[in-house]
């Protein structure tokens, strides 16, 4: 029996957009539009587009040890987090292990909790698992969750409601959209400026619809969703990291906040610790997330081995585009720590041919978030 595929508040709209829709975590989901995917990313880096990403988690942690309780789970600073700002972490397991990427927001009296897709009901079981007295976990099932992305989107939202105009990067507030109370967050995993508004499920279609009836506003899917991340250097849980995966090989140290490293005020003390410290006072991590950039035309896709000049195996793409707004095909992978300078050729295994690529820096486009 193939399980019943979720639909979520947008459903009908995205049909009525003509979008093709695929099976994703559960979800009946748009992966493109008429536009199709090359236009509907280069039209994001160009000007606004709007994402349904209601599939994923929206959590709320109440009661006064909430940010003690989530900070010993991740290691970040959620105790100091300030009111009105939200944090990227992510859960970690007793190996070191990533179990999923969130995002963390203070609304001051409760922490607001957004977890990926395929892995909500993991998440919901892991925090419920661990609850401190007095802290309840309350699911947001009543909600839908829209991105609006790109260099256009905050002009395109001032229009419904001109406050949004003076957050910065990584601000949330809550804010009256057409008459409705909703969370709203100013960041973007396209590495565009952008904002993400979680609305009552019963309001979303009309919000998705003013907003989509601007000009410089059209819908974008799953497929572009993942070349724009790629592009911008940006990890897809599943794919880019995994229960296998640290924190340190995962190339994401700026994600361990400093008062949790060793010699912070609160060093360690979430799961993995030790070993997630020790990979990064011993730098002894034996493989690394890196960039690649093609050689050839080629597009180098996930799961394409990489190999040495001497044709030793030595690690494997994880994510691979043909890059439209970088022009060249580009691949996130894990290689051999000794193969992760920048510049390093490596070849990549694509329909039994040996591609050349170089390891190179990230982002390959530059992430063009809004700091004021």
């Amino acid at each position: 029996m193939t399980q019943q595929l979720q639909k979520t508040p947008l459903y009908d709209l995205h049909i009525q957009a003509g979008a093709k829709m695929v099976p994703f975590a559960g979800f009946d989901m748009p992966v493109q539009y008429p536009l199709g995917v090359k236009k509907e990313h280069l039209h994001t880096r160009e000007a606004a587009g709007l994402f349904d990403v209601s599939h994923m988690g929206q959590l709320i942690l109440r009661g006064e040890g909430a940010a003690k309780m989530m900070e010993s789970l991740v290691p970040v600073d959620v105790i100091d987090l300030p009111a009105g700002k939200q944090r990227y972490a992510f859960f970690t397991n007793e190996q070191g292990g990533i179990l999923d990427d969130l995002m963390i927001t203070n609304f001051g009296d409760y922490l607001y909790v957004v977890v990926n897709a395929a892995c909500k009901a993991q998440d919901i079981a892991h925090l419920r698992a661990h609850l401190s007295e007095g802290v309840k976990l309350e699911l947001l099932d009543n909600r839908a969750l829209l991105a609006l992305q790109g260099p256009e989107a905050a002009a395109a939202l001032a229009r419904i409601q001109p406050e949004v105009a003076d957050m910065v990067f990584m601000d949330v507030k809550i804010i009256e959209l057409a008459g409705v109370e909703c969370f709203v967050s100013r960041s973007g995993y396209t590495g565009e400026d952008g904002f993400e508004i979680s609305v009552p499920a019963e309001y979303a279609a009309d919000l998705a619809g003013k907003l989509t009836s601007y000009p410089e506003v059209e819908w974008i899917g799953l497929g572009a969703r993942d070349s724009l991340r790629l592009e911008c250097g940006l990890c897809l849980y599943g794919h880019d990291l995994d229960t296998t995966t640290t924190p340190v090989e995962a190339s994401l140290l700026w994600g361990i906040s400093k008062v949790r490293r060793m010699g912070g005020e609160r060093q360690g003390g979430f799961p993995g610790a030790d070993i997630i410290l020790e990979q990064i006072e011993q730098k002894n991590a034996t493989r690394k997330r890196v960039g690649l950039v093609g050689e050839t035309k080629a597009p180098v896709r996930e799961g394409c081995k990489l190999f040495d000049s001497q044709d030793n195996e030595i690690g494997v793409v994880t994510s691979g585009t043909a890059g439209p707004t970088a022009g060249k095909p580009v691949s996130m992978a894990y290689v051999n720590t000794a193969l992760s300078s920048v510049g390093t050729q490596v070849f990549a295994e694509v329909r039994g041919k040996k591609l050349p690529m170089a390891v190179s820096k990230m982002p390959f486009v530059p992430q063009r978030y809004y700091r004021g």
